[in-house]
């Protein structure tokens, strides 16, 4: 087994609110090994975002409560804005969500990678093989350099903002839902392209954060799976597609079209019911008002057990098989 390159523990994210405390990731652990890649899936609002985010760019309103992050021997949860700010992009970088609008609209595409690599002790001469070298990993001219971010189109800018994420060769890259945006076909050749760029040793290992399952399955070595804040289920990809073991894992998957399956044969199955209100929420499991599963001792919460390498976060799993 590889060495855990980043180690999290009990890691705690809030927002505040008014009203309280939205616990939008609240105690997730798991260990992002050197050279791999970590899927992390679950439906819209299960926190994924926020626990991506919160690794690089931890401001308001999300709120940081407890836990820790280990990245090279320290917490980089505790670190200072300027501490933060020397490691992001070196130890650790991410392309965000809405990569298309992360462009400064006003400046040029050199003048942009320009002053990242100077915050960073270098310029743009000094990176420019690499930089045109990492632009055609993307399939985009050197041409784009001397463009405006409007120039370009939004799978040009997504492509960019790939390579301006990883000119420092991160060790850990965060890629938050970066195929969200764009067509199956694009979809498919902009994670070749990352797992290209990942063999070319722009980065050590990522951090694949989707709700698209289909999407992991073709580049994940290991899938985490969270459910409202909290994880549901850890294990190699193959066996998590292949035998799911959290219900809630289970009836995700159900709900997903197969492949040479026509809908008159087989319906999807939804998952029924709604995630749970984060605000002020309770002890328990989250996944039980939904849960075909569900027991008396679903109301308190459960452990993560680990059984034989995968982790999965449900009672019925106390003894270490299911009931």
């Amino acid at each position: 087994m590889r060495d855990a390159l980043l180690t999290v523990r009990d890691l705690k994210i809030y927002y505040r609110t008014l009203y309280g405390y939205v616990k939008a990731v609240d105690g997730v652990a798991f260990e992002l090994r050197d050279g791999e890649v970590l899927g992390i899936a679950g439906e819209s609002g299960c926190g994924k975002s926020t626990l991506g985010n919160g690794l690089v760019l931890l401001k308001p309103p999300m709120k940081y409560v407890g836990g820790e992050a280990i990245l090279d021997g320290k917490n980089i949860m505790a670190l200072s804005q300027k501490e933060i700010k020397r490691i992001r992009y070196e130890k650790i970088s991410i392309i965000p969500q809405y990569a298309m609008d992360a462009l400064n609209p006003t400046k040029k595409i050199r003048q942009i990678v320009d002053d990242l690599l100077r915050e960073h002790n270098s310029s743009f001469e000094e990176k420019r093989e690499l930089i045109e070298e990492r632009l055609a990993i993307v399939n985009l001219s050197k041409k784009v350099l001397n463009m405006y971010p409007i120039e370009l189109s939004g799978g040009m800018k997504q492509r960019l903002v790939m390579v301006i994420s990883t000119l420092m060769n991160p060790d850990v890259l965060v890629a938050d839902e970066i195929t969200s945006a764009l067509d199956v076909s694009t979809q498919r050749s902009v994670v070749q392209m990352l797992y290209e760029m990942k063999e070319k040793k722009a980065m050590k290992s990522i951090i694949f954060i989707t709700h698209d399952l289909a999407v992991l399955y073709q580049i994940a070595d290991r899938i985490m799976v969270m459910y409202a804040g909290k994880v549901a289920e850890i294990g190699p990809t193959e066996e998590m597609v292949r035998n799911p073991l959290h219900p809630y894992t289970k009836m995700l998957l159900a709900s997903l079209p197969k492949i040479g399956v026509r809908f008159v044969n087989e319906r999807l199955k939804g998952i029924p019911g709604y995630p749970p209100n984060l605000l002020n929420i309770g002890p328990g499991c989250r996944f039980r008002e939904r849960c075909p599963k569900a027991f008396a001792k679903c109301e308190q919460d459960p452990p993560i057990f680990d059984l034989n390498g995968r982790k999965v976060s449900c009672w019925l799993f106390e003894r270490g098989d299911e009931r």
